[in-house]
Parts: structure tokens; sequence; C-alpha cells
């Protein structure tokens, strides 16, 4: 199947993913940590719970009085009975008003929370190194950003004002219940272990299914995704109808877990719902003997009857909060996860100060040695030196190391052995900030931002000025691609710049070097899918922007190169060859290889070529 390759990527990705560093502390214990900082709003949301839940009790018992007190006992003083009405509107609208603030604060200090954790998330992701993101599939972060802070803010939004208000509730419930009749509220007392037992019962298959639901849910969203990214693959190998069925599987099976789930959920309601009324009936019977007999005023077996049935609201509301409580610890602990997770590049303690103006742009890889996890070396003892201004050339078979070794020079990853120096000093003993104003990175793919081209351009630093970015593309010849656009400079860009072809992107991405001036360039393939006129105009902009600069030269297209000062000819992690096209033309090593290959024939091999292909 073609999807086949990618499942297995993917799976393992998961696989080497799956190493958490240990959680020494709760998932309750890290939500606390974020809500100290809004102690005065929390003790807020009580008071004003406590307030809330007080004025909605009281209003059976002001009935309870007018029953009572009033109806029953032959008073016919109207003042009495509007009275009355006008606490009991009172205590509604007090009922209102509370809860409107205590759900207001709550979710402003919940929402603050939450966008405290999103931000810290996404910080702490930019500051992670490369190396993490060779084990973490991109999909996992994404759903930490979006679906697991969800689940941390459905705690504040559900679980943390049901168990509150809800608790709050229960416990006010039993002592009007107790205030009321003590001998009706040890019988209601008999419940709670039948309560109990019931909402422990439901609460165990209630949590498989939620998460059978919620799995397969995961595999069929894992499913499409995979499928939408890889339909050219599909329609190509014809496996429309194979894949709609293996579509039609998931869904089927995510069909029967929510239904299954839906059926729990409702047997649950249900039968909290015919416990209440078995209840209500049953005090009924003793109250009813007990009104009959004279030993119960009416108004209090009303108010009784009217406690029973607000008290099983919050229990059936606490229970079915119990998966969202699930969800929100599993998302914290996984959040945390990531932030606990610490960048193995990092900055020494007393970094290296350097003028960046001083740099001349000399390279050295001493005996460097090199390999990612799981992986056996790329570089093993590998010396290269490079000097001020000069322009290297990089070529190779895939998999040589040209690109891993412009990942160390950005340090992206360390070497395992041997040092990097730019001028004599070891790259780790600079501020990656320093070090990455030094390096200047052009990758095959540019990255345009969703925002302006000024914004791309100078990468949202308004410490760079208009005129600045308009002179960068009027050097590299941009501004003539920038002035047949509507608005000109101020033209805004989709995310990764789409409506531009591939050569315009790599422009104004060249327009982006010179703005922020490096002193060492690198280029990583930066013409390797362009065709023969683009790339015409990408070489006249790389002699104006290599000029004063020590630039490296990853080529895929031999063409880019031929002008190099050296040309380094890497196989399997090793320099094979060095030096200039000519030279490497007549020693018919692997470069004259190479460049035959590129030139289409065997006749060609000695003939240097104006153009790429």
């Amino acid at each position: 199947m073609p999807q086949g390759n990618n499942h297995k990527q993917t799976d393992q990705k998961m696989d080497l993913a799956k190493k958490p560093k240990p959680q020494y502390r709760s998932a309750f214990g890290i939500i606390k940590s974020y809500v100290g900082p809004h102690r005065f709003t929390f003790a807020l949301v009580v008071l004003c719970t406590i307030i809330a839940i007080m004025s909605e009790l009281f209003q059976p018992y002001l009935i309870k009085v007018a029953i009572d007190d009033n109806l029953m006992a032959g008073n016919k003083e109207y003042s009495s009975i509007l009275v009355i009405c006008l606490i009991y509107f009172g205590l509604a609208a007090s009922e209102l008003l509370f809860s409107y603030l205590q759900n207001n604060l709550l979710q402003h200090a919940g929402q603050s929370i939450v966008a405290r954790i999103r931000k810290q998330l996404f910080e702490h992701m930019t500051k992670l190194s490369l190396s993490y993101f060779d084990k973490m599939p991109s999909g996992n972060l994404i759903t930490h950003i979006s679906s697991d802070t969800e689940a941390v803010n459905q705690f504040f939004n559900q679980v943390l004002l049901t168990l509150l208000r809800d608790g709050l509730t229960l416990l006010f419930i039993l002592i009007m219940l107790f205030q009321l009749d003590a001998t009706l509220g040890v019988y209601c007392l008999v419940l709670l272990p039948i309560t109990a037992f019931i909402a422990i019962a439901f609460r165990s298959y209630m949590r498989k299914t939620y998460q059978l639901a919620r799995t397969r849910l995961s595999r069929l969203v894992a499913f499409v995704t995979e499928n939408l990214s890889g339909m050219n693959l599909i329609q190509v190998f014809h496996q429309q109808k194979a894949q709609a069925e293996q579509f039609n599987v998931r869904n089927e099976a995510y069909f029967k877990a929510n239904i299954r789930e839906i059926r729990t959920m409702v047997l649950f309601n249900r039968s909290f719902d015919l416990l209440s009324n078995l209840t209500i009936a049953f005090i009924i019977w003793i109250g009813g003997k007990a009104v009959l007999g004279q030993a119960l005023e009416f108004g209090v077996l009303y108010a009784f009857i009217t406690y029973i049935r607000q008290f099983f609201q919050p229990i059936n509301a606490i229970t079915q909060q119990w998966n969202t409580l699930q969800s929100a610890t599993v998302a914290v602990n996984r959040i945390w996860g990531v932030l606990d997770t610490e960048p193995e590049i990092v900055d020494r303690p007393n970094p290296l100060q350097i003028d960046r103006e001083s740099v001349e742009g000399r390279l050295d890889f001493n005996q460097i040695t090199f390999g990612y996890e799981g992986v056996s070396p790329i570089f093993s003892g590998l010396d290269l030196h490079i000097r001020p201004g000069e322009m290297i050339g990089f070529v190779g078979t895939t998999g040589a190391g040209k690109s891993s070794l412009m990942s160390l020079l950005c340090r992206f990853y360390d070497v395992q052995e041997g040092s990097i120096l730019i001028d004599g000093n070891d790259i780790r003993d600079l501020k990656q900030a320093d070090l990455h104003r030094i390096v200047g990175l052009v990758q095959q793919e540019p990255y345009l931002y969703a925002g302006t081209i000024i914004d791309n351009v100078r990468m949202f630093d308004e410490a760079i000025s208009r005129e600045a970015v308009v002179r960068a593309c009027e050097f590299v010849g941009a501004d003539q691609l920038v002035k047949r656009m509507k608005d000109g400079y101020d033209t805004r860009l989709s995310e990764r710049g789409s409506g531009l072809s591939a050569g315009e992107r790599q422009l104004l991405s060249f327009a982006r070097i010179l703005v922020f001036q490096p002193k060492i360039l690198i280029l990583d393939e930066a013409t390797a899918n362009l065709d023969s006129h683009t790339e015409q105009l990408i070489q006249q902009a790389l002699q104006v922007v290599s000029a004063g600069r020590t630039t490296i030269v990853i080529a895929h297209r031999l063409s880019t190169i031929m002008q190099a000062d050296r040309i380094i000819v890497l196989r399997h992690g090793a320099i094979v060859e060095a030096g200039s096209h000519l030279e490497l033309l007549e020693n018919k090593g692997f470069y004259e290889e190479l460049y035959r290959h590129s030139q289409g024939g065997k006749n060609q091999a000695a003939v240097p070529a104006a153009s790429g292909e």
C-alpha cells in the first residue's frame, strides 16, 4: 500500500518520542502552581458560589414558611405573604447576580491560566533543539498546543466549576435536610451508600467507553490526515477504493464506540432519575404518614421533597465530569512533559562576547565526529578548513552528509568529538543568537510567513528600516517582482507565500540575507527546484549576496557551484575529492562521474557547461 511507509515512519517517531522524563509532580500540583497568582480571584469565586447556592437553597425554605406559618395557620395577613414573595424574588435575583459573577471570575482566571500555559508551551517549543523534533511527530506538538490546552480549559470551564458549586450544594442540602427534620434526614443518609455505589460502578465503565471512543476517533483523524497528505499517491496508484474500505472500517468502529458511550450515559442518567423518584416516593410515604399524624408540618414535607430533587442533580453532574477530569489530568501531564524537556543545545554559562563586524569568516572543522541518535556516525574525524571570503561548493549523493555538516555549523546539533571554529572561536562558546547572526542559511524551500513583504524580508524586526528592505530587494533583483504587485512592499502574503513561484520566494530569501548581513552564508540546495531561467536570476543574486562573505553552497545542480573557489566532494561522510571544477574534471574521479551524469552523456565529460543540466 502506498501509505505503508508513512505509517512505519510515524510509528518509529512515536516509539522514539515515548521516552518522557519522569514526572515528579501530580497534575493537580502543576495546576496549583498556575492558580497561585489568581488566589484572590478564586477566593471571590468561592464567596460568590456560596452566596449563589444559599440564595437558591433558601427559596424552598421560604415556601415552607409561607405554607406552615401563613397558609396552614390561617393567617390572612396578605402583607406577610407579600414580604415572602419579595424576599423570594430577592433571593432569585441574588442567585442570578452571584452565579454570573462566579462564572465570569472563574472564566477570566481560567482563560488567563490557559493563555499563559499556551504561550509558555509555544515559547518553550521554539527553544528546543532540532533533535527533539526529529523524535516527536509534529502532529503531537500541534495537539499539545490545541487539544491539550483546550482540555485544561475545560477543567476550569466545567470540572472545577462543577466540583465547587455542586460539591458545596450537596453539603448545604444535607445541612438543610437535617435542619428541617432530623429523622427524615437520617433516612436520606441511607441513600448515600447506594448513590455512591452506582456512581463508582458507572464511573469505571464510563471511563472505558469514553477512552475507547476517543482512541477510535484519534485513529480516524490520523487516517484522514495521512490520506489527505498523500492524496497524489492514492490517485496515482488508484487506491481510492482500498483506502475508502479502510476508512469505513475505522468509521464503523468509531460509530459503535460512540453509540456505546451514549447508551452508557443514558443508562446512567436514567438510573439516577429512577433512584431520585424512588427516594421521593419513599419520603412522601414516610412524611405523608407523619403529616397525617400531625407529627410533621406540610411545608416541611414540601421543602424536603424539593431538596431531595435537588440532591441528585449535583451527584449526576459531578459523575459526568469524571471523563473531562481524566482528560484534563492526562493533558496536563503531556504538556508538562514538553515543558520539562530541556534543550540539548544550550548556551554556556559565560558565553564569548564577539563583535560581529570584526568576524572574517574563517571556518575550521577539526576532526569532527557526529551521528544522529540511533544511527551510525555520519562523520568520523572529518577535517576541513575554509578561508575567509572563500566560496565553497559541496556535492555528493543523497546521504553523503552535506546538509548535516551545515546543521552542525548552525549548531542545530553539537559534534560528539572535535570542534567547529569561526575565526578560531569554538561555536559552542558563542551565544546561539550571536552565532545565527553570523551564519545565514538559505534553504531549498524558503519559508515565508503570513504578513507583508516588508515583514517577511526583515522577519518582523521593526529595528530594520523600510529603506533597508527596499535596498536589499533592489540589490538582488526582487524589486521588479514587488513592483508588479498591487500594494508593492505592503502586499500581504499568505502562509508559505502561496501565489509566488519558487524562484520569487527564493529572491525574497536572498533579500532577507542581505538585510541581516551574516558574515558566513549557507545555501542549502537553494536552486534545486528552479527552472533554467529562474536559476540564472538566482545565480545573479547569489553573486551579489556572496560578495565579501564566506559562502558555502550545497548543490544539486553542478552548474550552481562550477564557479566556486573550491568544490568539496563528500561520500559517506568523508571528503573524497577537493579542487576547482576543472581540476576535478581532470582527475576523472567521482566528481567527473557526477558531472557526466548531470550532462546526460559520456562525451561531454570534459566540456564545462554554462548552465546546470
